[in-house]
């Protein structure tokens, strides 16, 4: 199934109608690359059992451009400054969507230069303690080498703060940071500036990334 962003909330905040899955009238809630804002690092050598990435982030500019988006935050921890629509070109993204992860990760490695990525798929309706168990591990190793995971969600959960992220047709994500050891991990999301981090609980990102999968 092609992946779409149906995020009510942003959309209800930008007048948007959401009917049987589609998105009706123009999209306005997301920040073009010009209204582009930092999120400042604060990048430790894993003190304490974290380490957070800086991102320079950038909202993505439609609805169907969460994959390349996320792609582009998750690239720029390493410095690099890609354009999205030459991202979208190289994932097949349409107006349906990214396909699945698997059209991330090649991506990722080419531009990375090397085969630092690897997709994991979780394809059951909920991550069980294994499941989650690598990807706490996955995320841990790779923000310790400097790179940032994406993960492909679908449906609703809930960050730390107790706010509500809903993306029932799916949706990519960039993990960018860790604390506690990796119980806790911190979201780089292009859907809504106002919201462009948050941090989650690995049980819930595990579960949010169920049925889909990530690249890490």
């Amino acid at each position: 199934m092609r992946t779409d962003i149906l995020r009510k909330t942003a959309l209800t905040a930008a007048g948007l109608a959401v009917t049987s899955g589609a998105i009706a009238g123009p999209v306005t809630a997301f920040a073009s690359p010009a209204q582009a804002k930092t999120v400042p690092a604060t990048a430790q050598d894993r003190k304490g059992g974290e380490r957070e990435l800086g991102v320079r982030y950038e909202a993505q500019p439609n609805f169907y451009y969460c994959g390349p988006a996320a792609a582009r935050n998750a690239l720029s921890v390493q410095g690099k400054n890609i354009d999205v629509d030459a991202m979208a070109k190289l994932m097949g993204t349409t107006e349906a969507g990214t396909n699945s992860i698997n059209d991330i990760t090649p991506v990722l490695n080419k531009e990375t230069g090397r085969d630092a990525y690897q997709s994991v798929e979780i394809r059951d309706s909920a991550a069980d303690d294994t499941q989650t168990d690598k990807l706490r591990a996955d995320i841990v190793t790779a923000i310790d080498e400097g790179h940032a995971v994406v993960a492909n969600i679908a449906g609703t959960a809930t960050d730390t703060d107790g706010t509500t992220h809903s993306f029932e047709g799916g949706h990519y994500i960039s993990v960018v940071g860790y604390r506690d050891n990796g119980n806790t991990v911190t979201i780089a999301d292009s859907a809504d500036p106002d919201q462009a981090t948050y941090r989650m609980s690995i049980d819930n990102l595990a579960d949010w990334t169920a049925t889909r999968g990530y690249t890490a």
